[in-house]
């Protein structure tokens, strides 16, 4: 889908706009998660459990979402995995029963991957700069993230199942654009034949350390996206309502670091602006999990997500050539493997030695960034 015609400009715009929608769903899951687990009493191993089958279905997604195209068509691939933000959320609404509940977080995970593969094509196939588009369309997903708990809290003041039928009335209109959008069918080369998938990308170092680095972005990213709310309410360090908000300060933070990138520092050197915020991450970190007052939280969640927002945009812009339908069919999935890990082991750590001591493990993956990006300069100078 290489295009600059007027096509090209409708599936770019279209990137946009259903990704915006996809941050409101996909981020919605941390608030929606701490509902669940007041309103049902769950323990921390629930809720990591739900989190991380989001996770698996992200993953599964990304990789559907790099081969399914071939086969059965753009539109159809993104119809089928995008309709788990409304079927997921819905079944939210109408039932607490567990087993019903981690299949729904499951098709949201379906969902997130799912938007996230297409709309990274259509911006990146139809984008003169490609690093300026992928970070527009971050800002997007931002704009959404940060919506998303003013969305949450005002229909949580009316009952308590309301936030989840508003995200599955969000997911709709989310597979009604797609669905009017005129995607194309199954791919097809010059000679009229359907594409042939190739996996020579696999024997790049470059593409795995990339992939390394987004594994640790994703598993730190989603990591405080999931469980800040439920740590700064149990640690009494915000209450009620106002702990949701922690998710606007961040994604508020996300979305100026993102347009700033954009429009105003444009990055030259991308593993070394990586490594610099991967260490900038990590020593965030420990801040942000050891401060106890208010407001000093809420700074340090500030500084942690400004340094965090360029990561995975600039990242997936790094990629170069190894970025297509296919490798990000691979590299998304396996890197969104962080994601389904490091959720999952705050929960068990945190029901065996505490909440605390979790959220301190997730310091392993901010190191990791800068680690990854070091290897990647290496690399680099050496080939």
């Amino acid at each position: 889908m290489n295009h600059t015609t007027d096509w090209g400009r409708r599936w770019r715009n279209t990137g946009y706009i259903t990704f915006f929608l996809s941050g409101i769903c996909a981020i919605s899951s941390g608030i929606i998660v701490s509902i669940l687990q007041g309103k049902y009493e769950f323990d921390y191993g629930m809720t990591g459990t739900m989190l991380g089958l989001m996770s698996i279905g992200n993953m599964a997604a990304s990789f559907a979402a790099g081969i399914l195209p071939q086969k059965i068509g753009v539109k159809n691939t993104v119809l089928l995995l995008c309709s788990g933000y409304f079927l997921g959320y819905f079944l939210m609404a109408v039932t607490g029963m567990p087993a019903v509940l981690m299949a729904a977080f499951l098709l949201v995970g379906f969902a997130k991957g799912g938007a996230l593969n297409n709309c990274t094509i259509l911006v990146k196939d139809n984008s003169a700069d490609r690093t300026r588009g992928m970070n527009i369309l971050h800002a997007c997903y931002a704009s959404g993230a940060l919506l998303c708990p003013f969305l949450a809290a005002s229909l949580l003041e009316i009952n308590d199942t309301l936030p989840m039928v508003g995200v599955a009335v969000t997911g709709l209109l989310l597979w009604m654009i797609f669905l009017t959008a005129g995607l194309p069918g199954a791919v097809k080369e010059k000679n009229g034949e359907r594409g042939k998938i190739s996996f020579a990308f696999l024997k790049d170092p470059k593409f795995w350390l990339i992939t390394g680095l987004l594994f640790c972005q994703n598993a730190a990213e989603t990591s405080v996206t999931g469980w800040l709310v439920t740590y700064y309410k149990d640690m009494g360090i915000l209450s009620g309502s106002f702990a949701a908000y922690t998710v606007t300060v961040m994604w508020g933070a996300t979305l100026i670091a993102r347009l700033l990138i954009a429009f105003v520092f444009p990055v030259h050197h991308i593993f070394r602006t990586l490594a610099w915020m991967g260490g900038c991450c990590s020593v965030l970190y420990c801040g942000l999990v050891y401060m106890q007052h208010p407001t000093g939280a809420i700074a340090m969640l500030f500084a942690f997500a400004f340094a965090m927002a360029g990561v995975n945009p600039i990242a997936v812009a790094g990629a170069g050539r190894e970025m297509n339908a296919t490798s990000l069919g691979v590299m998304l999935p396996v890197a969104g493997i962080g994601a389904i890990v490091m959720p999952w082991l705050i929960g068990v750590i945190a029901d065996r030695v505490g909440l605390v001591t979790g959220m301190f493990c997730n310091l392993i993956p901010c190191v990791g960034i800068l680690v990854f990006s070091v290897l990647i300069l290496k690399y680099q100078a050496k080939n």
